[in-house]
């Protein structure tokens, strides 16, 4: 269970279900007639599905390993959203030249994102994030323990 925690399920199956899961007020059709998920819709859950991450659990904090190949630290966003939801993302773009023929395209290019929802024991205030040869990893402290709860004594007075 505790994948299901950072939404750690397959992405494919995550993407599927997320098709699957559309409101209705997202499809952008007339009158609310159902035609299909929007382009920008469609076009995360695809990035989702084709982004790969690590999740590790540390003494002190969780740490979410994405590789982002080709983007550099000022081309990456990292924000929260709805409170809990780390959101991690990106775009590699294909470099146009006037004199270059591509013979063959293989590398994949277009949007990075990953989502996850963050575990209660996240410190919304502690979320770091460095980016070294490619690899994005995100940082986020744990917070301390709750104090376990004192019983209260109370003085009996003679009446």
């Amino acid at each position: 269970m505790a994948g299901m925690v950072f939404g750690l399920e397959n992405p494919m199956m995550t993407a599927l279900q997320h098709l699957l899961d559309i409101p209705d007020g997202e499809t952008g059709a007339p009158g609310g007639e159902k035609q299909g998920p929007t382009r920008a819709y469609v076009r995360d859950a695809r990035a989702m599905a084709a982004t790969p991450a690590d999740v590790k659990e540390l003494p002190g904090a969780y740490a979410f390993v994405v590789d982002m190949p080709g983007l550099g630290s000022g081309d990456i966003q990292v924000q929260v959203e709805d409170e809990r939801v780390l959101v991690i993302s990106g775009e590699r773009r294909r470099e146009e030249k006037e004199d270059t023929k591509y013979l063959r395209m293989e590398r994949r290019m277009g949007k990075l994102m990953r989502k996850f929802v963050l575990p209660e024991n996240a410190d919304m205030e502690k979320i770091s994030a460095a980016c070294r040869d490619g690899v994005l990893t995100v940082t986020v402290e744990k917070l301390p323990p709750p104090e376990p709860k004192k019983p209260k004594t109370i003085q009996v007075q003679v009446a």
